[in-house]
């Protein structure tokens, strides 16, 4: 579903990712991990098609997002780290502003329920600019979720959430994948990543230093016997404690 090749991201002289591949399958959680300016964020925005490759091929759903961008971002959706709400509309202004986009039909029983799932019903009504952050993101997620994406790419998702917001996103990204959503998730929240992926890519400095399952890091960078954390894992990756015996 989602296909990424020999990615490479410039900006004139820093180079932000170099000679990245790796994919995800419908029904995978990627987690995607790596310190700050690991390149993280600059993949994502790559795989939606806000920022254009320096060279290699990114897919989604088989279609070129260089050069079918439409067709490739029908079938994805992209909460970023602070995502931007128009702070004129209403919570209900913006799905229907997304559902005008997408050409959902029918939309008014899909956002109801994502706001009663997201407990934002009670501020249909309210205007973004009057929402905490917290409210924000959950309704950048509804936004997101509204046309039943194939690929959905998050970044940081549980910024801003109480208790209740981190267990239904948390719920919400299982659903999708168990429904065929390819997911890829990027914080630096190790234990979300622990619980939520079933697979891991590590980035460091813009390459990949791991691509494939948790067990198989383990086994890969031989961590405390093979039954390390993740935290674990990804300070002896990150730190130069060396390096995979066998990159998936």
């Amino acid at each position: 579903m989602i296909e990424v090749v020999d990615f490479c991201k410039h900006y004139r002289a820093t180079v932000a990712v170099e000679g990245l591949s790796f994919n995800v399958q419908s029904g995978q959680v990627l987690g995607l991990l790596g310190p700050n300016g690991a390149g993280k964020t600059t993949t994502l925005r790559a795989i939606c098609g806000v920022i254009p490759a320096t060279g290699g091929a990114i897919r989604v759903g088989g279609c070129d997002v260089a050069t079918d961008a439409v067709a490739a971002k029908r079938m994805l959706a992209y909460v970023p780290d602070d995502p931007k709400l128009f702070d004129a509309l209403t919570v209900w202004e913006h799905l229907q502003f997304i559902a005008s986009v997408y050409r959902v039909s029918a939309f008014a029983d899909r956002a109801t329920a994502l706001l009663e799932e997201f407990e934002l019903a009670p501020k249909r009504n309210v205007l973004a600019q009057e929402l905490s952050r917290g409210m924000r993101q959950k309704l950048a997620i509804c936004c997101a979720y509204l046309h039943q994406p194939r690929a959905i790419l998050l970044d940081e998702p549980l910024t801003g959430l109480d208790p209740h917001g981190i267990r239904a996103m948390k719920q919400s990204v299982r659903r999708h994948a168990a429904e065929g959503a390819a997911v890829i998730v990027s914080s630096h929240l190790l234990a979300l990543v622990e619980d939520l992926c079933t697979d891991l890519l590590i980035l460091h400095h813009g390459r990949r230093m791991f691509f494939g399952k948790v067990s198989d890091a383990r086994a890969a960078f031989a961590v405390a016997g093979g039954d390390a954390s993740l935290e674990d894992l990804f300070f002896h990756v990150t730190e130069g404690a060396g390096t995979p015996s066998d990159q998936t």
